[in-house]
């Protein structure tokens, strides 16, 4: 006790309290007990003298049960006065004094209509933001690329074979493994459901056209969306919260040159390949599944593969890669950009980054398909 003193002087209607010693948080339950001792002095006063003179810790704690004092006192009526406080302590009871104002929000009983109409209408307001924020970066990507060009000695070359390497070589396994099962699946399938018609050749064009066209591009930009994309979206909200992209700035050195292009380079980069050797995959799952489950020789799948597809498919998904790969560097390196200092934001971020990302993949596609449509490919 002797650590950490509550003295009481009650003159008249006037209590004067002369605290000392440390008010900090490893002595929070004396200190409790020492404010409940002068509770019955408060109740007897009309005016509360706190001196804080002579105390030598002062932290968290200690400034919000202070606080908590005050607001108290001054509830039931008696003024409370802090004095002797040091100048250096006053900012963290400042601090104290704006916690816990507002009110507790009440349950919301607006009209079910008029709340979701709000729901829809800060939805597209937020939309818009993504739309501005998206092409503010797309802008800024284009801008850093025209200044490469420019001056090729200030790119980042080393940087880039880095995140190629991280993000096309070290996603090849999975890649592989996973388009070769989904060839597999539909190849399994279009057999299934064509031998009901005695048509199982017609389970190769399934396959063929589909893997060359739409599928391949789309696992794998989906893929490399969940896979590299949230992790340039979390490189770039860690170095965000830790203040490296501003000390970069301070250094003379554009965060968009030195850390986003070369990862939106590598993704446009990494994409076809990456749905190029997708695509070969796929396309030797499904013969696998033909083999043992259709029955279908190797020979006659590949003659009749031959057949079904021709360089226009394959010509349609490559064209697709590269501006998927633009779309997800784009969406993860803003999204980053975009980070807090809190990990909660980090964490917000990134998920938002995947969702965005292929979201925006699957509407591309499907654009792409009109388009190709439109023109007879």
């Amino acid at each position: 006790m002797g650590e950490h003193l509550l003295t009481s002087n009650l003159k008249g209607e006037r209590l004067e309290l002369a605290a000392g010693g440390s008010w900090t948080a490893p002595h929070a339950n004396e200190l409790e007990s020492l404010v409940d001792s002068v509770a019955g002095d408060a109740l007897k006063a009309k005016t509360v003298s706190i001196d804080m003179a002579g105390v030598r810790e002062f932290d968290t704690f200690g400034a919000w049960l202070l606080e908590r004092l005050t607001r108290q006192w001054t509830g039931s009526g008696r003024e409370t006065v802090i004095v002797g406080l040091p100048e250096h302590d006053l900012g963290l009871l400042e601090e104290m004094q704006t916690v816990n104002r507002a009110p507790p929000a009440l349950p919301s009983r607006d009209n079910p209509i008029v709340a979701a109409l709000v729901s829809m209408g800060r939805a597209g307001a937020g939309f818009g933001r993504d739309l501005i924020l998206f092409a503010d970066m797309l802008g800024a990507v284009g801008v850093s690329a025209a200044r490469v060009l420019v001056r090729p000695h200030e790119f980042r070359f080393t940087s880039m074979v880095h995140q190629l390497d991280r993000v096309a070589w070290q996603a090849v396994p999975i890649i592989l493994l996973i388009t070769f099962l989904i060839g597999g699946i539909i190849a399994q399938q279009g057999i299934f459901h064509f031998r009901k018609f005695g048509a199982e050749m017609y389970a190769v064009d399934l396959v063929g056209i589909l893997i060359l066209r739409e599928i391949g591009v789309l696992i794998v930009a989906i893929m490399v969306a969940g896979r590299s994309g949230s992790s340039y979206t979390a490189e770039l909200g860690s170095m965000k919260m830790r203040e490296e992209i501003d000390a970069l700035r301070t250094m003379g050195f554009d965060p968009i040159e030195v850390l986003v292009l070369p990862r939106i380079l590598v993704l446009v980069i990494a994409l076809p390949i990456l749905t190029f050797l997708g695509c070969l995959a796929a396309l030797y799952g499904g013969g696998l599944v033909a083999w043992h489950y259709g029955g279908m020789s190797p020979d006659i799948y590949i003659s009749r593969l031959m057949e079904a597809i021709s360089l226009t498919h394959f010509q349609v998904g490559m064209i697709k890669a590269p501006f998927m790969g633009l779309v997800i560097g784009i969406v993860a390196c803003a999204e980053g950009l975009q980070v807090k200092g809190s990990a909660e934001s980090l964490g917000l971020k990134t998920t938002a980054s995947v969702v965005k990302s292929i979201f925006l993949v699957i509407v591309l596609d499907g654009l792409f398909a009109i388009f190709f449509a439109s023109i007879g490919m």
